[in-house]
C-alpha cells in the first residue's frame, strides 16, 4: 500500500515524535478530533501530498465513533422521508468498504424485517427494500452482497425461531454490513500516519492561534505532561462533531453551524438469548430497532433523544434500558430481562440544528462552513459517508491554500491490513498449523487485524505466553493487549478494554476481571511502575461502577449526575518513556 514501506506504528515513541514534529513545523493542515471524520480527513488530507497533524483530547474514537451501532448502512428509513440521494450516496459508501477499502473490517450482515399487518404492508416494505437494492445496484460494486427476499411467516421461523409467532405476519430479509467502529478509525489514522500523517491522542486543543482576522494554528495541551505548545498550519479543520459548538466558541464569535447531540443507547446480550440466524429490524413509533449479530453477542438499539448534559460521558438511564427490552422483547417468544444484559453503551450524534425539535428528524446530512479565514468546520453526516466528509473538508482546505492540490484519491485507498486479507482468509487452515493456534483464533484475529496479523504474531512468536487469552475474556489474546499500546495508540487500561478490545460491554463483568492482568500487560510498552499499573485498574473500576449506577437512575438527570462519579483522567505516576 505503501511502495514498500511498512504500516507506521502508533506507540509511544511515534505519539512522543508527532508532537514534537507538530511543535516544530508549520503544517498546511492540523486537524482536531480523532473520530472518524477527523481521521477521514487526515488521510484524504495526506494522500493528497499536503503535511497534515491531528490531535485528539482523549482517545481515538472515544466518542461518537466508538458508541454507534456499528452498522454500514443506506439507511433505510431514509427512503421514507423520501431522501434518496442521501441513501445512494451512502450505499456506494458501502460497497466501498466491503470490497475496497476495508473488506476485512467491514462484512455483510442479514437482516429480517417483520411485519405486522396483512394486505398493505408487505407490498409496501417489499417496494421500499426493492428501492435499497436498485439504489446499491446503480452505485456499484454490488458484489457479495445478495438481494432481498420475501418470507412467508413459517419461512421466517426457521430463519428465526426466537420470534413470536404472533407478533408478525411474515417477513422480508435483506442485507446491509457492520463494522467495528472503533478500530476501523484507529486502523484509518495508522494508514494516515502511514502516510506522513502526525496524529497524537491525549493532546487537546485550548485555544486557537491568530494573526488580525486569520486563525494560523492551534494551542495543545498534552493531556499526559500537562506542557502546552504551539501547531501552526495554514489551515484548521476542526471535526469534533458534538462538540463543535465548543470549539466555535473558542474562536469566538456567532458559529455559522449548529448542533444538537441525540443520545443513542445499546445493549450487549449473549448469543445464545435469542436464537436467531438473522439480523432483526423492527419499527418503533418513533425510528427503528435493530438487533445486529456481533460475534458471540447481540447488539439490541438504539434509542433517539436529546441530551443537554455530559458530552464526553453520555448516560443510560434504566429508562432508557427498559425502553429497548420491552420493545425487543414484544416480539421474542422468551422476553429477555435485565440479567441478560451484559454490557451497555451510550453515544450522541452529532445532528445539524432543524426547524423540528425531535431528534429523529434532523438531518443526517453534513454541512462544510468557513466561518473564519483559515478555519474549516465540518459537522453532521453518518459514520457510513465519512469519506465524502472528510472529502469535502480537505476540498474546503484546498481552496485556502495557495497552491494547487491534488483531488481526493481515498475512494482508492486501501485501509492497513486489506491488501492480502482475502489471500490469507483463504489460507487460514495453513496459518493456523504454522502458529499454533486455532483456525477458530486466526479467524477472529483476521477479521480485526487483517494481513496485520503477522504484527500479532510476532509478539507472540517472541513470547509465547502471548498466545494464552486473557483469563476472563477468552475471545482475546494477551498479545492483543500489548499490541494494542504498541502499535494501535492506546495509552490507558480503559482504551484497551472499551475500544481496541470491546471486553468492557462483552463481559458481565464489564472488564473487572481482566483489568489487573491486561494492565500488567501494557505496562512494559507504557512504562507504568506498580503505582501507575494500580492507579489504572482503580480507574477503571470505579469508572465500571458510576456505569452500572448510572443504569439504576430514572433519568437523564440522575444518570448523568452518578456517571460523573468517576474521574476521566488517568495521572500518570512516571514520565512518558520513548
Amino acid at each position: 500500500m505503501t511502495a514498500g514501506r511498512g504500516v507506521a506504528r502508533l506507540g509511544p515513541a511515534e505519539r512522543a515524535a508527532a508532537l514534537e514534529e507538530m511543535a516544530a513545523e508549520e503544517l498546511d493542515v492540523v486537524v482536531v478530533g480523532g473520530g472518524v471524520v477527523g481521521a477521514g480527513i487526515a488521510l484524504d488530507a495526506a494522500t493528497r501530498g499536503l503535511a497534515v497533524g491531528l490531535v485528539e483530547a482523549r482517545d481515538f474514537a472515544s466518542g461518537t465513533s466508538s458508541r454507534s451501532s456499528k452498522l454500514v448502512h443506506g439507511g433505510l428509513r431514509y427512503l421514507e422521508q423520501l431522501n434518496f440521494e442521501l441513501v445512494r450516496e451512502a450505499l456506494r459508501e458501502r460497497a466501498l468498504l466491503l470490497q475496497r477499502i476495508a473488506p476485512h473490517l467491514v462484512r455483510p450482515v442479514p437482516f429480517l424485517f417483520p411485519m405486522t399487518h396483512y394486505l398493505w404492508e408487505r407490498p409496501y416494505v417489499g417496494a421500499g427494500v426493492a428501492l435499497y437494492d436498485v439504489l446499491g445496484y446503480t452505485a456499484g460494486l454490488t458484489r457479495g452482497m445478495p438481494g432481498h427476499r420475501h418470507l412467508s411467516r413459517a419461512r421466517a421461523l426457521r430463519l428465526a425461531p426466537a420470534l413470536k409467532r404472533r407478533a408478525f405476519t411474515g417477513a422480508v430479509q435483506y442485507w446491509d454490513a457492520q463494522v467495528d467502529d472503533a478500530r476501523y478509525v484507529m486502523t484509518m489514522l495508522r494508514t494516515a500516519a502511514t502516510y506522513g500523517a502526525m496524529v497524537a491522542p491525549r493532546a487537546r486543543v485550548v485555544g486557537f492561534l491568530r494573526e488580525g482576522d486569520r486563525v494560523t494554528g492551534v494551542r495543545v495541551r498534552d493531556m499526559e505532561s500537562g506542557e502546552k505548545f504551539d501547531v501552526h498550519a495554514r489551515q484548521v479543520v476542526n471535526a469534533t462533531g458534538v462538540w463543535t459548538d465548543d470549539i466555535q466558541e473558542l474562536v469566538g464569535g456567532r458559529g455559522q453551524i449548529h448542533v444538537r447531540a441525540s443520545k443513542g443507547i445499546h445493549l450487549v446480550v449473549p448469543r445464545d438469548r435469542i436464537h436467531s440466524y438473522t439480523g432483526i429490524i423492527l419499527r418503533t413509533e418513533k425510528s427503528v430497532l435493530f438487533v445486529i449479530p456481533w460475534g458471540r453477542h447481540w447488539i439490541i438499539g438504539t434509542t433517539d433523544t436529546a441530551w443537554n448534559l455530559d458530552k464526553i460521558h453520555p448516560a443510560a438511564s434504566r429508562s432508557d434500558i427498559d425502553y429497548l427490552l420491552d420493545h425487543v422483547n414484544a416480539v421474542l417468544s422468551v422476553p429477555l430481562t435485565r440479567d441478560d444484559v451484559e454490557g451497555v453503551y451510550a453515544g450522541l450524534r452529532p445532528l445539524l440544528y432543524g426547524e423540528s425539535e425531535e431528534t429523529s428528524k434532523l438531518s443526517r446530512e453534513h454541512v462544510v462552513a468557513k466561518p473564519v479565514p483559515g478555519l474549516v468546520m465540518i459537522a453532521g453526516g453518518k459514520y457510513t459517508t465519512y469519506r465524502v466528509m472528510a472529502e469535502d473538508a480537505v476540498d474546503a482546505v484546498a481552496h485556502g491554500l495557495d497552491q494547487r492540490v491534488p483531488r481526493s484519491c481515498t475512494d482508492r485507498i486501501a485501509l492497513a491490513g486489506a491488501e492480502g486479507y482475502q489471500a490469507l482468509w483463504n489460507s487460514r487452515h495453513r496459518l493456523a498449523q504454522s502458529s499454533g493456534l486455532h483456525v477458530a483464533r486466526i479467524e477472529h484475529l483476521l477479521q480485526r487485524y487483517g494481513s496485520l496479523i503477522h504484527e500479532v504474531l510476532d509478539l507472540v512468536a517472541r513470547d509465547p505466553s502471548l498466545a494464552r487469552p486473557l483469563t476472563g475474556a477468552d475471545d482475546y489474546l494477551r498479545a492483543e493487549v500489548v499490541y494494542a499500546a504498541t502499535h494501535e495508540g492506546a495509552r490507558h487500561l480503559n482504551d484497551v478494554l472499551s475500544r481496541r478490545t470491546h471486553i468492557s460491554i462483552e463481559t458481565f463483568h464489564r472488564g473487572l476481571a481482566v483489568a489487573q492482568e491486561a494492565a500488567e500487560l501494557l505496562a512494559g510498552p507504557l512504562g507504568w511502575d506498580d503505582d501507575q499499573v494500580k492507579r489504572e485498574v482503580e480507574y477503571f473500576a470505579k469508572r465500571v461502577e458510576a456505569e452500572r449506577r448510572s443504569q439504576e437512575q430514572d433519568t437523564d438527570q440522575e444518570a448523568d449526575a452518578m456517571r460523573l462519579g468517576a474521574p476521566d483522567i488517568v495521572p500518570l505516576s512516571t514520565p512518558e518513556r520513548p
